[in-house]
Parts: structure tokens; C-alpha cells; sequence
């Protein structure tokens, strides 16, 4: 059952404020520092993907200043192996995510909320579950791993059915890196984040911190 206790308001509270204050911040990028940053993300994430060769692999497409740039799952499709699988997300009506294999330029439909989505086969929630590395947006990360998004809870559900060894990594603007997040019990952590100064930066799960080293 849902947590109506005050330190549990509280903690919504705190999350709102800090996702209110981090996307101001996001929305008054100039064009050009957007474009910068998304060239830096998109540029170790293309070493990652070529590093790690994933049969499969999820993206998403950014939406407004969103990190990484509108063109990251174009960016993404070109550095996988041959025959590897870029999967996006597709939102359910009931919040949840199923998945859909991105095919290249014109594949893309609009959807709600600003989101594009690819317009293929629908491959289920538990698609993501094969993948070897997992792509997500966040508002925030904290350096316990604990990923601020933006309240639907979408991800939360899907990287819960991650197995611990698949590496995370959460794309970030400079800033949204933080000491520590307030946190819920159904807030899922990721392994890494992606910073454009800081580049890619290992969180504690000891499984995603051997891949992000290459070990």
C-alpha cells in the first residue's frame, strides 16, 4: 500500500522541489552549450557501445534538453555490431514501458507527453531483460547510484526487472550529479553516470564497476 506517513510526504516534497529546480536549470541551457554537451555524451557513449559490442541494447530519444541530443539513437544504431538491437521505449497507458526495435531515420512516431517512439512490433515490458547495457534519462543521480526521474515512475518499473549484472548508466547534464538524493523504497539505482565534463563515472554496484573499467 502506498506510504501516507509524513516523513514520506516529506520525501515527495523534497523530490519535486529538486526536479522542479534541475529542469529550470536544464531549460535555460543556450542552444550552443546544449549542442556541446550532447556531442561530449554521445561521444563516450559511442566508445562504451563499441567497447562492449551488446547484442541488444535500450536508448531513448531525448526530448527538449534532455542530454544527449535528439539524434543519439542515430548515434547509438551506428556504433553496434552488426545485428545488434537498439531497443526505445514505448509508453503504456498504464505508465509502464514496453519496447520496440529503433530501425533507423523515419521510424519514428510521435507520442505523448513529446516523446517519439519507434513505430515496430511491440516486444513486451520484459524486453529490456536481455539487454547488456541499459541507457536512461534522469533528472538526477546520486552518487549512491539512486536516479532522480521525473515522478511517473516509468523507469523504476522497467529497471527493476534489470538483472544486477546489466550496466546502467544515466545521462546527465554538468550539476546533476549530486552528494545525495531523497529517496523512496521503490527508487531504483543505476550503475553509472554520464556527465559531459566528468565523462562516464562508475556508482557502487560492484558489477557495473568492473565493465565502466574495462575489466
Amino acid at each position: 500500500m502506498p506510504d501516507f506517513s509524513d516523513e514520506a510526504e516529506a520525501v515527495h516534497a523534497a523530490k519535486r522541489e529538486t526536479r522542479v529546480t534541475l529542469l529550470a536549470r536544464r531549460r535555460a541551457l543556450t542552444a550552443p552549450r546544449r549542442a556541446a554537451a550532447a556531442a561530449r555524451v554521445q561521444a563516450e557513449l559511442t566508445a562504451l557501445v563499441r567497447r562492449l559490442r551488446p547484442a541488444r541494447m535500450t536508448g531513448y530519444v531525448p526530448v527538449g534538453a534532455e542530454p544527449g541530443g535528439p539524434d543519439l539513437p542515430d548515434v547509438l544504431r551506428a556504433a553496434l555490431p552488426a545485428g545488434a538491437e537498439l531497443l526505445l521505449p514505448v509508453l503504456r497507458d498504464d505508465l509502464d514501458l514496453d519496447w520496440a526495435a529503433y530501425a533507423g531515420p523515419g521510424t519514428l512516431v510521435a507520442a505523448g507527453r513529446g516523446m517519439r517512439e519507434p513505430d515496430g512490433p511491440r516486444l513486451g515490458r520484459t524486453a529490456i531483460v536481455g539487454a547488456l547495457l541499459v541507457v536512461v534519462p534522469a533528472v538526477a543521480v546520486d552518487r549512491r547510484g539512486l536516479r532522480l526521474g521525473r515522478g511517473g515512475g516509468s523507469y523504476d518499473r522497467a529497471l527493476a526487472r534489470v538483472p544486477a549484472t546489466t550496466l546502467t548508466v544515466a545521462l546527465l547534464h554538468d550539476g546533476e550529479l549530486l552528494p545525495v538524493l531523497p529517496a523512496q523504497p521503490h527508487d531504483r539505482p543505476v550503475g553509472a553516470a554520464l556527465t559531459p565534463s566528468g565523462g562516464l563515472l562508475a556508482l557502487p554496484t560492484p558489477a557495473c564497476v568492473d565493465q565502466v573499467a574495462g575489466s
